[in-house]
């Protein structure tokens, strides 16, 4: 098989991942390693007293219990926020501290008070239930709403009303213009449910410290160690060339592992301490309280229509919860990251979007796949289904009206954001073409002679990606004909490493199997943007075809004065440079092989074959797009929802390995689902206690909770990057909720049910029937 841009070659990770020799953080295990366990706090809001750890350091195998006052003494500082915005009024946000250990208070349940080190995890864990904490329990303010009513509790005296912002974008004038004249106005509030991320790999990590060179390492699962170093330095207070951050095998992210935790500091003050390294592994009970969370937005919506169905209007009212701390990026995902894809795929030429952040005591939120896109896109593909069913209009008629054409790009949506291109249109006619759409009417008939109720829904799918960067990537190949590629980039399953490979393989004409790819290390290369944003592709897949290139170029210059040749009379194809019109060749893997001597270099040029290529996007993003189509059905009698079919078709630009972009859409559309139909992060409104800790009561989606998902593509490449490639990595987070939603309410609209709220669960549907039923 071919091994190239646009093949669906396997992924060259696989074999050893199947036979489960990949190296993930838990398989890091060093000589004289301790173990540590964090003791967490039981309460959502609390006055924190004494910390009694004497019973807990006279258990056997304990070596140590780190608290705040511990830290203190060691110059730790509070883990830096990421983002701060100003208020629309210009005002600063609060600053807020986020310590590693708090000193004072406990302001969500999990908090982490307390770090026991011991010679084994079982002595750790049996030693964390010894160690007293005084708590002198406060009220805690819970819901998103509840936070910000009058006379709630306060979270952080320096934030009035628990609201840590209030932002806003867009004209209002002329969007309250829009709606007043409007011959059409919709509105639709809905409440985006808070998940939790659930990778299938819980986080840890191991922290060991050379005290011969002051240096300390950190083995972990995370998105990227360029993105964890800095975060991780400043806290230590060390420069960053005083830490190196290893990353493995990593068994999912989806956003959460972007971030720095309590837990990264802790092993590392520790192992500096005791000279030893110090290991820390989540259970899955202690990541539901510990990890970052995703999503959780109240949204009002009021959508202003002409009397053609087009839109003239859009204003919507985000309150967004931000959780006991703003996390690193919160600020970016509830306003810039949101309001990026306001207007969706469509022409909406007035627009106003107002977002306060509360916070709460919960656990922090932050960036989780799709980061703030999903719930703006749900608001709208919400409102339009809506305004189809009130005007009499198929959703795929009203989405077709209110596209931008191909012929309107670049579109600037008026936000600050200019839209690359795209042929919207496209997508939704094959998309209706391969769900089916004109035999649904029979299929609706035959469920209702089986008593079920069947519904369709079309949604529109747009994202912001590849506008992170810059990226880099190393080549270098050796005399042997091996090829070395370092990047700064981070794998979590997705198949970065088949990526990398196929770009430089079908390049350079390389047997794919002597191409080796290194990542997760800040030592390999000076920068890297990890992994986020479905921005691999677009930016470090094109700093790959760059350095392909400039190998070519290098190549090129050395074959010429090897062939006694010029420059420009050299041809190179598949491997092989070869003199215009000629017979005379040498293989690339020759050319290079010949550079380590310095014999045969032409004046000027540097030994061995080494070539560094680099993008950044100068254009802005890129923005992907599609169309997607749900088709179920409820039983109104148990109101079990049934997906009978799920369509998919995109527009990511420039594919590279269509297998890998069908598995990202799959994972993505499954998460999706699981969003609008059964997860849900639920807190004790009094109490503040996760009431869904366990998968006993968080229910993700199972296989048999799934349809066969059809996917296809249309390829509409983006001028803003060399390959063409815009990103796909959340278009089905983005889809699947509004897709599965505009489905149910069509299935229920008979009743005259508008709207539920995710998750859809069968009592939650059941009840809204029994509701409309009487």
């Amino acid at each position: 098989m071919q091994f190239g841009i646009g093949q669906p070659n396997p992924r060259t990770e696989d074999p050893r991942l199947v036979r489960g020799l990949g190296r993930y953080a838990d398989d890091v295990n060093l000589i004289g390693q301790l173990y540590g366990v964090a003791v967490r706090s039981p309460h959502a809001h609390a006055a924190l007293g004494a910390i009694d750890a004497s019973l807990a350091l006279d258990a056997p195998g304990v070596v140590m219990v780190l608290t705040a006052a511990d830290l203190g003494a060691a110059g730790i500082g509070p883990m830096p926020s990421g983002v701060t915005l100003k208020n629309s009024d210009g005002s600063e946000m609060p600053d807020i501290p986020h310590p590693v250990l708090p000193a004072d208070c406990v302001r969500h349940v999990g908090e982490p008070v307390a770090f026991v080190i011991a010679e084994t995890a079982e002595a750790a864990r049996d030693a964390a239930e010894l160690v007293e904490v005084d708590y002198d329990p406060l009220d805690p303010a819970i819901g998103t709403a509840q936070a910000l009513e009058p006379g709630a509790p306060q979270i952080w005296p320096q934030v009035r009303g628990n609201e840590i912002l209030r932002w806003e974008i867009g004209d209002a004038d002329a969007t309250r213009r829009a709606l007043a004249q409007a011959a059409y106005v919709v509105d639709l509030e809905v409440d985006n449910n808070r998940v939790v991320v659930a990778p299938m790999e819980p986080r840890a990590a191991v922290g060991e410290h050379d005290p011969v060179s002051g240096r300390y390492t950190l083995h972990v699962c995370s998105q990227g160690a360029h993105k964890l170093a800095d975060p991780l330095a400043r806290t230590l207070g060390i420069p960053g060339s005083d830490l190196r951050v290893l990353t493995g095998d990593v068994g999912g992210a989806f956003g959460m592992k972007n971030f720095l935790f309590h837990e990264y500091v802790l092993v590392l003050l520790a192992a500096q301490r005791l000279g030893r390294p110090v290991k820390w592994t989540a259970d899955r009970s202690e990541s539901f309280v510990s990890d970052l969370q995703g999503r959780d937005r109240i949204m009002t919506g009021r959508m202003a229509f002409d009397a053609d169905h087009r839109i003239t209007g859009l204003h919507v009212d985000m309150i967004s919860n931000f959780g006991a701390y703003v996390s690193s990026f919160m600020p970016f995902v509830a306003t810039l990251a949101s309001t990026a894809v306001q207007s969706m795929a469509y022409a909406i030429p007035a627009i106003h979007t107002e977002v306060r952040g509360v916070l709460t005591n919960t656990v922090p939120i932050d960036a989780y796949r799709g980061a703030g896109r999903p719930e703006t896109g749900f608001m709208v593909e919400r409102l339009l289904d809506k305004a189809a069913r009130q005007f009499g209009i198929s959703g795929a008629e009203i989405r077709r009206i209110n596209h931008v054409a191909a012929d309107q790009f670049p579109w600037d949506t008026g936000l600050g954001f200019v839209y690359d291109c795209g042929e919207f249109d496209r997508h939704l006619a094959r998309a209706s073409e391969l769900a089916d759409t004109d035999g649904f009417a029979a299929r609706r008939a035959e469920s209702e002679a089986r008593g079920k109720m069947r519904g369709l829904g079309v949604t529109g799918v747009f994202d912001r990606c590849g506008g992170i960067g810059p990226d880099m990537v190393d080549l270098r190949i050796d005399p042997s004909g091996g090829v070395l590629l370092k990047v700064g980039t981070q794998t979590n399953g997705q198949g970065h490493e088949t990526a990398y490979t196929q770009i430089v393989a079908g390049g350079l004409g390389i047997d794919p199997g002597r191409i080796r790819v290194l990542q997760g290390d800040n030592d390999l290369v000076p920068f890297g943007s990890g992994n986020g944003g479905s921005n691999f592709i677009a930016v470090a897949g094109s700093a790959a075809a760059i350095t392909v290139d400039k190998a070519i170029e290098k190549g090129r210059r050395l074959a010429g004065h090897l062939l006694e040749a010029a420059e420009g009379d050299i041809e190179f194809e598949d491997g092989v440079f070869r003199i215009a019109g000629t017979d005379r060749t040498i293989s690339l893997e020759e050319v290079a092989a010949r550079s380590y001597n310095a014999m045969n270099l032409p004046a000027g040029e540097e030994i061995g074959f080494q070539v560094i290529g680099s993008f950044k996007p100068k254009d802005g993003p890129t923005y992907p797009n599609g169309t997607h189509i749900c088709e179920l059905e409820v039983d109104p009698e148990t109101g079990v929802v049934s997906l009978m079919r799920y369509v998919a078709v995109d527009d990511v630009g420039t594919v590279i390995n269509p297998m890998l972009v069908d598995g990202q859409v799959h994972g993505g559309v499954v998460q999706g689902i699981g969003q609008a139909l059964m997860e849900d992060t639920v807190y004790d409104r009094e109490t503040g206690q996760l009431l869904t800790g366990t998968f006993m009561d968080y229910q993700l989606p199972r296989a048999s909770d799934l349809p066969m998902i059809e996917t296809d593509r249309i390829v509409v490449p983006t001028p803003r990057n060399p390959l063409g490639a815009k990103g796909n990595g959340e278009a089905g987070a983005i889809g699947g909720p509004p897709a599965v939603i505009n489905a149910l309410v069509d299935a229920l609209a008979p009743l005259g049910i508008e709207q539920i709220d995710m998750p859809a669960t069968p009592m939650k549907v059941w009840q809204a029937i029994r509701e409309a039923q009487s």
